[in-house]
């Protein structure tokens, strides 16, 4: 036998991982990691107050001091600033360290306020945890503890309460780390030190909640929730954010039947805790004045009236069957609903009804096969260490800030490139790679520009250097994911799809995440809630069982369905938690679309401006009170929780279609939530392995992959003309606090909403002779005519009039012509 055959002479197995002993057992330890986490991992709780596994470790308290002995003898060494080395030995439980944690409990104790029965924190704070279980059980210390005005606003939601503030340094690394929004800060020194904003500059932070809930004392507390409840009171279900599509993990706080806070949940897949403040405090809506309890019919004399479910169901029935021809009634909206709403209302209109006219986007969006048919990515796999990032959108600070944050991370730490082009500078601001920031309508030219290494020159006021630099990192060999969304709302998709068609043919293996900010709009597509496409991206000649009465030709976007609106050729329209008086682009369409409807059955939560309009109002409950599923940008599926009752007679949106589909002497199939969710099972590709009562509870939720039974073709467009030298391109964006539904429909949040402002590069201001913040007039080639206050504003590039969406003051759907590529527009002092 020779020494190749014989078993004793082989190596043994190498376990993976760096070995070491913790407490007298023999561990292991991934590369690298620090030793409160591999300690954590194993089971044994390290006592902490700054870290937090998704910031730097800074070694602030000191309480994690342990005994530990690296082969030159033990001493006692702060355990999250030290990576775990081969074998090192490590007692938490020994007499020096229990000691030390002693010692430096009493230290945060002596100027600590003991006012836990009032402190918002009491009962869930770790520092009373701490102080319990590892502190000396009393005090030594008798002098005057130091005192602070307490507690001081810091922002419209935050409030600040230096004397319980330890220093931990968590609240201002968030800030700087993670957010990008230096805001809070140490000032003072000694034993006077303390945490505060700059003055007269306040916390004005979209994440500021955030420091709130990482805060292991009371010392920053938020506005809503102040004296709500007390933790021992709540009761908690996991859910996901529906306020963007994200999906972003959350827990749900209800005291009494009300919910009465939302905390995030680390999901390694989306948000990794964070929350923006709009997901954290949109909750209050649930509360609203504007809540639409009960269901309402107009009655005779004009006025919309309460009544029983059965007689608006009955009106909404004799709605729907009065048209004349289905491609005579409307639907538009269904971004709001769950999964199991979606399908149950698109089996309704599409399967029983044989409508095709429904579009849950709202002329915000992208074209469906554009949404279902690109190869997608995950979250992880953009934010990749060495890979690129083309952001061909919005910015995502203001529409997805959740997702603004995990790309960020992954620019600044983990390696990875960001070529920007979206219409103006984004949040990202000089972290970015190449910045190519075309102007409205060149999009798809600068791209083609990429595509066909045309990149020597300068290319509409965009400098050769930047354009080298993305041709550079799009052919590097890097994985490249493109993030695409409307970034201006007063152009046209097909730009962005030009676009997208010749990154494609740059990158042939690119992957796409479509940043669409409509809560659930990916499941909306998903489940037929678009025109030509039935369940799961199938085509209208499709088989599946149960509908009956499929559409036999492709119906209408929100643009061609308000047209038809107009031209008297739809009779009856559905909104499904739509607003288009205030939401859609268009407002001149969408009002004259509403003068025209023959008929206006609105299911939805509030009492919106279309809403008020509806000749029947269906009474829906919300999130926070309904059961079901989301489907993120990535396809990821995770569930809704039920936390408290709806109000009044509101009913879940499925039920609702359910009954309609009964009372017009049809049958969808289910009449409880599971026996829905085995329909879409059954009918819907990719669903068909998906264990609805795990999917998301365990675990990051499965991400659905289904072959479409279509090839996805992009065409590259023809450039648009380029704009006059007197004339500008407007830009039309959205900002995270607007006048939506729920912005306006929550306490605290409607009065972060600013007054609209148009913004110009200085050089363009200068040109036209104005003067930063003085009143011009904008007026656009369709007649619109408007005064609005101008302001210089270095990120926007030249030729570009920049106005944002639904604020205060001029609304910019006032100007917007849908079907235009381009608006141009004139600015005059």
């Amino acid at each position: 036998m020779t020494a190749t055959e014989n078993p004793e002479s082989e190596s043994p197995e190498v376990e993976p991982g760096v070995p070491f002993t913790l407490n007298g057992t023999e561990l292991r330890a991934d590369e690298g990691e620090l030793l409160i986490a591999a300690a954590e991992r194993h089971g044994v709780h390290i006592p902490h107050f700054c870290y937090h596994p998704r910031m730097s470790s800074v070694g602030m308290c000191r309480m994690c001091l342990v005994e530990v002995d690296g082969g030159r003898g033990a001493s006692l060494q702060p355990a999250c600033m030290l990576p775990v080395t081969p074998n090192m030995v490590v007692n938490t439980e020994s007499e020096p360290t229990t000691k030390a944690q002693d010692g430096v409990l009493e230290l945060l104790l002596i100027n600590h306020p003991l006012d836990c029965p009032v402190c918002d924190k009491g009962g869930e704070c770790p520092l009373q945890d701490n102080a319990y279980a590892f502190g000396p059980g009393e005090s030594r210390f008798v002098e005057e503890k130091r005192h602070f005005e307490k507690p001081i606003p810091i922002s419209d939601l935050v409030y600040l309460d230096r004397e319980r503030c330890i220093l931990c340094d968590r609240c201002t690394r968030f800030a700087d780390e993670v957010a990008g929004d230096p805001l809070i800060h140490f000032i003072d020194r000694g034993a006077q030190t303390q945490v505060n904003t700059f003055p007269e500059h306040e916390f004005s932070s979209y994440f500021s909640g955030n420091t709130v809930q990482i805060c292991p004392v009371g010392a920053l507390t938020a506005q809503p929730y102040r004296f709500a409840a007390r933790p021992w009171d709540l009761s908690e279900n996991e859910s996901t954010s529906m306020i963007d599509s994200t999906g972003a993990r959350v827990a749900l706080h209800s005291s009494q039947n009300r919910l009465v806070r939302i905390q995030g949940v680390d999901s390694d897949a989306t948000n990794w805790g964070w929350l923006s403040d709009k997901e954290r405090f949109a909750y209050e809506a649930t509360d609203s004045s504007q809540r639409v309890t009960e269901p309402m019919v107009r009655a005779d004399g004009g006025e919309l009236e309460t009544t029983r479910w059965n007689n608006a169901i009955k009106r909404t029935v004799e709605a729907l069957a009065g048209a004349s021809d289905p491609r005579k009634i409307g639907v538009i909206g269904g971004a709001r609903l769950t999964l199991e709403s979606q399908y149950a209302w698109s089996k309704l209109l599409k399967g029983l009804g044989a409508v095709d006219n429904i579009d849950a986007q709202l002329g915000d969006g992208l074209p469906a096969d554009v949404v279902m048919g690109l190869p997608r990515a995950t979250i992880d796999q953009a934010c990749a260490g060495a890979g690129v990032v083309v952001l061909l959108g919005p910015d995502l600070k203001e529409e997805l800030p959740t997702l603004y944050l995990r790309l960020r991370h992954a620019v600044q730490f983990d390696g990875v490139s960001l070529i920007e082009m979206s219409p103006r500078q984004t949040a990202f601001g000089d972290s970015v790679a190449a910045r190519l920031n075309p102007r409205p309508g060149a999009a798809g030219q600068i791209a083609a520009a990429l595509a066909d290494g045309m990149v020597g020159t300068s290319m509409g006021g965009i400098p050769s250097r930047e354009l080298t630099a993305a041709h550079a990192l799009l052919t590097s060999g890097r994985p490249v994911t493109v993030v695409v969304g409307r970034g201006n709302l007063a152009e046209s998709p097909d730009v962005l799809v030009s676009a997208i068609a010749s990154l494609q043919r740059l990158v042939p293996d690119a992957k796409f995440l479509t940043a669409l900010r409509r809560g659930n709009v990916h499941g909306a597509l998903e489940m037929g809630l678009t025109p030509g496409y039935l369940p799961g991206g199938q085509e209208l000649s499709a088989t599946i069982d149960g509908w009956d009465m499929a559409p036999q030709s492709t119906g209408l976007d929100t643009e061609g369905m308000l047209r038809a609106a107009v031209n008297g050729s739809l009779e009856t329209l559905v909104l499904l938690g739509a607003d288009p008086l205030r939401d859609f682009p268009d407002a001149e369409l969408a009002a004259a679309a509403f003068e025209r409807i023959g008929t206006l059955v609105s299911v939805d939560t509030f009492m919106t401006s279309s809403t008020q309009r509806a000749d029947v109002v269906l009474s829906a409950a919300m999130f926070g009170e309904v059961d079901g599923t989301f489907m993120n940008l990535e396809g990821r599926l995770s569930p809704v929780r039920a936390k408290v009752t709806a109000p009044g007679q509101a009913r879940p949106d499925w039920m609702i279609a359910a009954e309609i589909a009964q009372a017009a002497g049809g049958d969808l199939g289910f009449t409880q939530l599971g026996q829905l969710q085995s329909d879409i099972a059954a009918s819907v590709p990719g669903f068909e392995s998906v264990d609805w009562e795990t999917a998301g509870v365990v675990s990051d939720g499965p991400v659905v992959t289904a072959a479409r039974p279509w090839r996805l073709t992009l065409a590259e467009t023809a450039p648009i003309p380029p704009a006059d030298d007197y004339g500008l391109r407007l830009v039309v964006d959205r900002k995270l606090w607007d006048n939506g539904t729920m912005t306006s429909s929550s306490a605290s949040l409607r009065g972060l909403v600013g007054d609209a402002v148009l913004t110009l590069s200085p050089t363009d201001l200068e040109r036209i002779g104005a003067t930063s913040g003085a009143e011009v007039k904008l007026s656009t080639s369709s007649g619109a005519s408007r005064t609005v206050v101008a302001e210089a504003d270095a990120r926007i590039p030249a030729g570009v009039a920049h106005l944002p969406f639904a604020l205060n003051g001029l609304q910019a759907q006032e100007l917007i012509r849908a079907g235009e590529p381009v608006i141009d527009v004139r600015v005059q002092p």
